[in-house]
């Protein structure tokens, strides 16, 4: 019986011990997932850093490709801009020289014209044959060429009267043309006449000839006075041929582009001027 016991007692004891003995090995296989060690801990960063670390990507040629041709694109049209833009720029430097060299050729071919332009102190001269019509001049001095010479109706007596009984008022009037390109008021070609208020008829404009000249030359050396020069024998002149002339300096008024006077410049009248002539384009 007591040996019975003994035995019964050792029995239990050795399951006693070897359910503490798988007690304390699930423990301690608890504790070692839940904090595992260091070693173990660094050979599973190394798998995740070893995992996360990725090849390099291969090279695609056709992508390579493409950009480099696309490069090559670029480069041929900056190429091209700066080709056509140096073009554009020769031609405009060659039309900029073209239109200079114009406009110095038509400088020169109107050089003459510029000489021939009136200020604003003139030469005027009224001429004409005892019973011819009377011509009025106006020049720049008395050295150049008139660049305004017309040819009344009137008759140089009858103006020789009128002027004898005091002041001459003369307005030249000519029509305006809206379609006709504006031009300088004194080459007009056909005027109105008009002598103190009364209407005689047309003036027209003349170019120099031969004649004008000889009586301008002849007149030349006095700056203002009146007097008659000797004909010349031609048919068209009268019987006596003696050309009656008044010359004097007058003064150049412009209001416009359609209007222009000029008053003759007398030092011995206190008032208003002798002989006035206003150009009018109405």
């Amino acid at each position: 019986m007591a040996k019975s016991f003994q035995d019964l007692s050792s029995k239990r004891q050795f399951h006693w011990t070897a359910k503490v003995s798988n007690e304390e090995e699930q423990e301690q296989e608890e504790v070692t997932l839940e904090n595992p060690s260091p070693k173990h801990s660094s050979n599973r960063n190394e798998e995740v850093k070893t995992e996360n670390i990725k090849a390099p990507p291969l090279k695609n040629p056709q992508v390579s490709t493409t950009k480099s041709s696309t490069l090559n694109t670029i480069r041929e049209n900056k190429a091209d801009d700066n080709q056509s833009a140096s073009a554009t720029r020769r031609k405009l430097q060659t039309i900029a020289v073209s239109r200079l060299k114009s406009v110095l050729t038509a400088f020169g071919r109107n050089k003459g014209n510029f000489q021939l332009g009136l200020g604003t102190r003139v030469v005027g001269t009224l001429f004409g044959h005892r019973r011819g019509h009377v011509h009025f001049a106006f020049q720049k001095d008395s050295t150049t060429q008139p660049a305004f010479l017309v040819e009344l109706a009137t008759p140089i007596n009858g103006l020789v009267r009128e002027m004898a009984s005091g002041l001459v008022r003369i307005a030249l009037e000519c029509d305006k043309e809206e379609e006709k390109k504006v031009s300088r008021l004194i080459d007009e070609p056909i005027w109105r006449t008009y002598c103190n208020g009364k209407k005689c008829g047309f003036a027209t404009k003349r170019e120099i000839g031969p004649k004008e000249l000889q009586i301008l030359k002849a007149v030349e050396p006095i700056s203002m006075g009146a007097g008659v020069l000797p004909g010349n024998g031609d048919e068209e002149s009268d019987s006596s041929g003696e050309i009656m002339y008044m010359r004097a300096k007058f003064e150049r008024v412009i209001g416009s582009r359609d209007s222009e006077a000029f008053y003759m410049m007398n030092p011995d009248s206190n008032g208003a001027p002798e002989l006035s002539i206003y150009l009018l384009r109405v």
